[in-house]
């Protein structure tokens, strides 16, 4: 779904569209980094992205809410509070006690590794995966990787924003994404 559509179809986005910041060479020069945490300091905006996706997952039979670090991890859990599924974190190298299995990747500048507990999702699990922003869709692509090697289905991706001249989304194989705002 477009953002005009998005626009037409519910006046919230709008609303959270304006909260969010951009800053300029961040985290390095000729980034563009769509800074969220602007909409976390306005308690509609937040409640309102929240409920979005609530509104959504809520009767997709969804029992695991994967959150990428860091900025998935604000979205994710009242997500997965919501409608009544677990949270898993994916987190980044060593952050996570105990026997783990990762996934590494590539994104717009440089490489990573999301890596999660063993145990943490259940064969026949029905995922979903957020995060606050889809670029060159790396992140995203190791995420299912990984959800779906631990035996998890992944039904969608969601994230807040999608920068659409990065062509993350055709990285996603056909995978189902909803994205509230695109920036251009």
């Amino acid at each position: 779904m477009s953002e005009t559509e998005n626009e037409v179809k519910d006046p919230r986005i709008q609303g959270i569209k304006t909260k969010i910041r951009v800053v300029p060479d961040f985290p390095k020069k000729g980034i563009m980094f769509q800074d969220i945490t602007t909409l976390l300091l306005d308690p509609k905006a937040f409640k309102d992205t929240i409920d979005l996706f609530v509104e959504r997952y809520r009767d997709m039979n969804i029992s695991v809410v994967a959150g990428i670090e860091a900025r998935g991890f604000m979205f994710g859990p009242p997500i997965a509070l919501a409608i009544g599924a677990k949270f898993v974190p994916l987190r980044k190298p060593k952050k996570l006690p105990g026997e783990i299995i990762f996934e590494e990747y590539e994104l717009e500048y440089g490489s990573d590794r999301l890596e999660m507990q063993v145990g943490a999702v259940d064969s026949g699990d029905r995922a979903l995966v957020v995060d606050d922003l889809i670029a060159t869709g790396g992140t995203l692509c190791a995420a299912m990787n990984l959800l779906e090697r631990a035996g998890a289905k992944v039904v969608e991706c969601a994230c807040v924003i999608e920068l659409p001249e990065l062509k993350g989304r055709e990285r996603l194989e056909g995978k189902s994404l909803c994205v509230l705002v695109e920036y251009r």
